[in-house]
């Protein structure tokens, strides 16, 4: 064979992609070559070299390319995006890469359900993310066991409960799947709830914690607010509650009902957690689609991650492997990731419980 002029005969096949491609597809017994819709106009010289030159002929097929709203897939375009230091690296959560998937926590059988149903298909079209989403949260569902966290915790202190008395709540690991079992959750005088559970003048219809207010604690008692704590600021620190004993597990000796349940971890064993909420990257269904002069990057969401750096978890988070999956009851469905150490457990938000987007479109 005649030399390449420059490489001489270190390659055997001649560096020309259409060239090289049906041929290299012989060597390595490819059966079917896969291509995106590019390639469509490729394919009679792909034809010809493989039926002119005598050797195996692989079929070459072409399909659409999978597009998504909130996100770009060109190499390129996501290039960019790491070197210049909009995301973290290719294994940023927020990145549609394998690895970013892996890290922010989506399970295999969410993707491999999603492929599933979007199927393979010859015409160009863009796959909106809700759907992605809705196989992640219905996998999880079946899946995640649940655990309790504060994000913005307020102390809560029961007034009526035992100073020496401590308890451990049976919690239900995961109310889809019977097998999967209880576990025991401490409780005692000192609680925190979230900042978001309380109201000092609520409007109407306004079921979680206030003064004067009766609420459920989950797995544990109903409490009544009696008194509201501030700061020299006028900022609520603490609030003041009675429990009601007989209570325990949302029964009660009269039989009455609250309308309010909400979520606390135990003062004494709660672990100090940092927790990314990760979030759409981009703040427009179709980033690329921009007018002559504008970059992108602009369309880039401002609020793609936000970090908590002072939440509460339960103590059952305690030595849990990185990936792990779980919902924290009301919040949202989390993993444990890497940069997690002994001094504090950093999970990455996988996805909200509900679409909150859908709510920002309508309005």
């Amino acid at each position: 064979h005649k030399e390449h002029p420059k490489t001489g005969d270190t390659w055997k096949i001649y560096p020309s992609y259409d060239f090289a491609h049906g041929q290299s597809d012989s060597i390595e017994g490819i059966t079917h070559s896969l291509c995106t819709l590019e390639f469509e106009h490729h394919r009679p010289l792909y034809d010809w070299f493989c039926e002119n030159l005598g050797i195996h002929h692989p079929q070459q097929i072409e399909f659409a390319r999978l597009n998504l709203t909130y996100v770009v897939m060109s190499k390129r375009k996501m290039l960019r995006l790491v070197e210049e230091g909009h995301v973290n690296g290719w294994d940023d959560p927020r990145m549609p890469t394998l690895q970013g998937m892996r890290r922010r926590g989506f399970s295999p059988q969410s993707i491999l359900d999603f492929s599933e149903r979007v199927g393979v298909a010859k015409r160009e079209n863009v796959i909106e993310v809700e759907l992605l989403e809705h196989c992640l949260r219905q996998d999880l569902n079946k899946k995640a066991q649940r655990r309790l966290g504060v994000l913005n915790p307020l102390k809560l202190t029961i007034e009526n409960y035992p100073d020496d008395q401590s308890e451990e709540m049976d919690a239900v690991n995961n109310p889809e799947d019977s097998n999967a079992g209880t576990r025991k959750v401490p409780f005692s005088k000192n609680i925190f709830i979230d900042h978001n559970d309380f109201m000092e003048d609520p409007p109407k219809k306004y079921f979680r914690l206030a003064p004067g207010k009766e609420v459920r604690l989950k797995y544990a008692y109903y409490v009544t607010c009696k008194e509201v704590i501030k700061d020299n600021n006028g900022e609520v620190t603490e609030i003041i509650c009675s429990y009601d004993p007989d209570s325990r597990g949302g029964d009660t000796a009269d039989g009455r009902k609250v309308k309010g349940t909400i979520q606390w971890v135990d003062a004494e064993t709660a672990i100090p957690t940092k927790v990314r909420l990760y979030d759409r990257l981009f703040s427009v269904p179709n980033p690329e689609d921009v007018s002559d002069g504008v970059d992108f990057i602009e369309n880039i969401n401002p609020d793609s991650l936000k970090v908590s750096e002072h939440c509460l978890t339960e103590s059952n988070l305690n030595n849990i492997e990185v990936g792990f999956p779980f919902q924290l009851e009301r919040i949202g469905y989390f993993c444990k990731d890497p940069d997690s150490s002994e001094e504090k457990l950093i999970l990455n938000r996988t996805v909200a419980l509900r679409d909150s987007w859908k709510k920002q479109n309508k309005s």
